[in-house]
């Protein structure tokens, strides 16, 4: 379900202080796939968030839960390498919410557009909308 930055339980993210964007609240069930929101190439790659730089020089995070660093890669597996090149909706890892959960960490995932202007960012999905995989999330106008 789709939930604004403000409601992640993270002043990093809820303050946007990395940059704009929106957060999924994924379903509490069994492993899921996280899918490139958009093509580029892995830049950071943790196994609890990764970050894409676009050919135009811009990049996108996506963070997995909150505070799943904590979790030091447990129930995370990670389907690509740092410096791969990846297409929109291509799996880049599997994980658990469920687990998250358990552990008593928020499964909430921000994607953000890493430094990028609150006014160039279009949330193009409603608050409380169920998304389905490869549905667009966000538009960044061109910089």
């Amino acid at each position: 379900m789709v939930r604004p930055l403000a409601a992640v339980p993270d002043a990093v993210f809820a303050q946007e202080m990395v940059g704009p964007g929106v957060a999924v609240e994924p379903d509490r069930t069994g492993r899921q796939d996280v899918l490139a929101p958009c093509d580029g190439v892995v830049g950071a790659l943790h196994p609890h968030a990764f970050a894409l730089e676009l050919d135009d020089g811009r990049g996108v995070l996506v963070h997995v839960g909150i505070d799943t660093v904590s979790l030091r890669g447990s129930g995370f597996d990670l389907h690509v390498e740092r410096g791969q090149r990846v297409r929109a909706g291509q799996r880049v890892l599997t994980w658990s919410p469920v687990d998250v959960a358990a552990a008593g960490l928020a499964t909430v995932c921000p994607v953000v557009a890493l430094q990028g202007d609150a006014t160039d960012v279009t949330v193009l999905a409603a608050d409380g909308e169920h998304l389905v995989a490869g549905a667009p999330l966000l538009e960044w106008a061109a910089g």
